[in-house]
């Protein structure tokens, strides 16, 4: 896995180097994390640190390379950053030169742009056009006299180019889609990404590139590269893409597509990698929830999917649901510990934890989901109007009527005995003799004590809030229907 620091680690890159960490644990494999970090203008120590720690974040591991951003490498060929191994990348392009499979190209952006204006008025396909492909030494001579810099070139023979990938089969592509002779080493001496991924492969001794399909267009020269380099060309596996729900490229543009924003938002890791793995890759089974080591150990790289794989939000939360519920009370509530205030202690949080579980989707719905803990009697009474009080088919009159009856059973509770199933049992038997429906008899309550329509359960809420706050809090949504019927 091979990610260039120039922004968070986002789902692509961690859906690459998931497939890459399982591949390689599968086959008992070495699995390694090379920084691709040439690019100074765009890159970033912070990006860095973000796709590091959150790889980590999802358990993903390698056996070589950086284990911190700006840390020491661990590995035999090291070092792993590419800004470290620029003598590399020159003295291989200097065997280039010297084989006379790479020259020097002396040609400025101007005059390149004029050529592709042309070659577009012509309608061709953009392509370099071989003008210093045969230089003699007078022109050398003459271009280094004018101050011209110059870049150096790779020689793309005219053949076709064909490889074996591991997902797509045998694909054979013509070398003249590559548009020519192409520049491996820019006029500044700083090496491209094309050649330097080369070098590096070949001298990490890389036996196998599992990468986005985006990069098919692209394998041809790094093929031919390694072959003039003299090296044994790794296997390939091109991944598919992942899309919108419209079939759209997924992009940062357009989408959420951090790895730590969906963090922050409360997904947990294993949910994200069960999630992920199932972007194009299926066990050939109607299983649907793994841990990452049966991942590894199922993960065949040949049932990756050639198609595009649609990135579907709905199924990402109902495994996140489905792994949040599989928590034991104390392991959710640690991990519920950031995402709520710390005016509710541990104890506490534990002790709403199974209340909530059930309604959560990602863990930043707990803050939520406990505020009614939280929030003062007065802060919770500010939050509804008396008509948010009344259920359908009743008035202000009748609401306050069934409120003061509720609160009456309550009241008969000792603070000691203020539990869940007791008051469940009185205010539902208080509702059949009153006639009422139980789900309209509890309306009123529920906003009364939580200050929403929509709450963990009642009763249990009840329970933790205990009896005197329940009381207070009913006893000012009575004060509210109460000035209704007043007026």
């Amino acid at each position: 896995m091979a990610p260039s620091p120039t922004g968070p680690l986002h789902l692509g890159t961690a859906r690459t180097s998931l497939y890459n960490y399982l591949f390689a644990r599968h086959i008992g494999g070495t699995y390694v994390l090379r920084i691709e970090d040439t690019d100074a203008a765009r890159g970033s120590d912070e990006f860095e640190q973000d796709i590091i720690d959150n790889l980590h974040w999802l358990g993903v591991t390698w056996d070589e390379g950086p284990q911190v951003a700006g840390g020491e490498d661990i590995g035999p060929y090291g070092p792993y950053r590419q800004s470290q191994r620029l003598g590399l990348y020159a003295s291989e392009a200097d065997r280039l030169l010297a084989s006379g499979q790479a020259f020097h190209c002396y040609c400025t952006p101007e005059e390149l742009d004029a050529v592709r204006r042309d070659q577009e008025a012509r309608k061709e396909p953009p392509h370099y056009n071989g003008r210093c492909r045969n230089l003699t030494d007078a022109q050398r001579e003459a271009f280094l006299k004018e101050g011209r810099q110059a870049a150096i070139r790779f020689r793309v023979p005219d053949e076709v180019v064909a490889f074996d990938d591991l997902i797509r089969g045998r694909v054979e592509i013509a070398a003249e889609a590559l548009g020519g002779d192409r520049v491996i080493v820019r006029s500044d001496g700083s090496p491209l990404y094309h050649f330097v991924v080369v070098v590096d492969d070949a001298a990490m001794r890389i036996t196998h590139v599992i990468r986005g399909e985006d990069h098919i267009s692209n394998t041809p020269l790094h093929v031919l590269l390694f072959r003039a380099l003299g090296h044994e060309v790794p296997v390939f596996a091109h991944i598919p893409l992942i899309l919108n729900p419209d079939r759209s490229k997924m992009s940062k543009r357009k989408s959420q597509t951090a790895i730590s924003a969906y963090r922050a938002e409360g997904y947990l890791p294993e949910a994200m990698v069960n999630f992920l793995a199932f972007l194009g890759w299926s066990p050939g089974t109607e299983e649907e929830i793994f841990t990452l080591d049966a991942l590894a150990e199922r993960f065949e790289i040949e049932h990756v999917h050639k198609g595009g794989a649609v990135f579907d939000k709905d199924r990402l939360d109902y495994l996140n649901g489905v792994y949040i519920r599989s928590l034991t009370d104390e392991q959710l509530a640690a991990r519920l510990r950031r995402f709520v205030p710390d005016t509710l202690d541990d104890r506490g949080l534990v002790a709403v934890s199974p209340l909530i579980k059930e309604r959560m989707v990602r863990l930043a719905d707990a803050s939520e989901l406990v505020a009614f803990l939280i929030e003062t009697d007065a802060e919770v009474a500010g939050r509804y109007g008396p008509d948010e009080l009344v259920p359908p088919k009743s008035d202000a009159a009748g609401t306050a009527g069934a409120l003061t009856r509720a609160r009456d059973q309550l009241a008969a509770v000792a603070p000691d005995d203020f539990a869940a199933a007791e008051l469940e049992a009185r205010c539902r038997g208080a509702a059949e003799e009153m006639g009422w429906k139980a789900g309209d008899f509890f309306k009123p309550m529920r906003i009364a004590i939580t200050g929403r329509r929509v709450s963990p359960p009642l009763f249990g809420s009840m329970e933790l809030l205990g009896r005197e706050r329940c009381l207070a809090r009913i006893d000012a949504a009575l004060a509210k229907l109460a000035a209704v019927v007043a007026a």
